[in-house]
């Protein structure tokens, strides 16, 4: 039986990982975290210090602060993370760099298989397509805070790693009065009702267009991906894994 901690547990996403942990006949909801207090079946703590139960791994769906406190709680106490929150800056990805050689997280922006595929085929899409325009469209619900998503991002940075690295991205051209770059990836950004995620990946030639689209109908799939890769991350030597190490 692995025992899991969900940080973040009163969120949207950290309800669907609680209840599915709660079916999965391997794993133990031991406890929650959340700065927001909720009457639950399992201890939840709004105070880091108040935790008693040392968890066998953590699935953390929340915010970069609470991402960075958590694991400096499970740095303390040897404790393997799986890490689904996105909007991370410089500064704190490099942090989560250096406790991974402390003790091993598991870090995706996002946790679909499908979405996983869609990173491969880009990758290897773009050097086919070197001589189109690039665009990136993500949508996502009314409530998502970062914007690009870190899905979005994670697919840029894959067709700019194919292409040597030559590429910059553009976020906003409302205050740009110029052609469009050759050497640009567009990544626009929609946001409205309840939308799970949309990604939408488009090569624009000069007489055809190249499209790729990943839809989300459920939050089920991230909450899902998230089990597979606690129950793979319990036991590994220290280190960074994502999807692809999954797979």
């Amino acid at each position: 039986m692995i025992n899991v901690m969900v940080n973040g547990c009163n969120g949207k996403m950290g309800h669907v990982v609680c209840d599915l942990v709660k079916q999965d006949e391997t794993l133990c909801l031991q406890s929650g975290f959340d700065k927001f207090a909720s009457d639950s079946d399992f201890p939840t703590y709004t105070d880091i210090a108040d935790i008693k139960e040392i968890p066998n791994v953590i699935i953390d769906f929340s915010l970069p602060e609470a991402t960075l406190n958590i694991l400096n709680f499970a740095s303390k106490n040897n404790i393997p993370v799986v890490i689904a929150t996105t909007g991370f800056s410089e500064e704190q990805e490099n942090l989560i760099k250096e406790y991974s050689k402390k003790f091993p997280i598991f870090k995706s922006a996002n946790m679909s298989y499908d979405i996983t595929i869609m990173k491969k085929l880009v990758k290897w899409l773009a050097p086919l397509l070197k001589n189109t325009d690039i665009e990136i469209t993500e949508v996502h619900h009314n409530r998502k805070v970062d914007s690009p998503s870190g899905t979005a991002q994670m697919l840029a940075n894959e067709i700019n790693a194919s292409l040597g690295g030559n590429y910059h991205y553009e976020y906003n051209r409302h205050d740009k009065h110029e052609k469009r770059d050759k050497y640009e990836i567009g990544l626009n950004s929609i946001r409205g009702g309840n939308i799970v995620g949309e990604h939408t990946v488009q090569f624009f030639g000069e007489f055809e267009t190249f499209e790729l689209k990943h839809t989300s109908y459920s939050r089920d799939v991230f909450a899902e991906g998230a089990i597979k890769a606690a129950k793979f991350l319990v036991n590994k030597p220290n280190g960074l894994y994502d999807m692809e190490s999954m797979m």
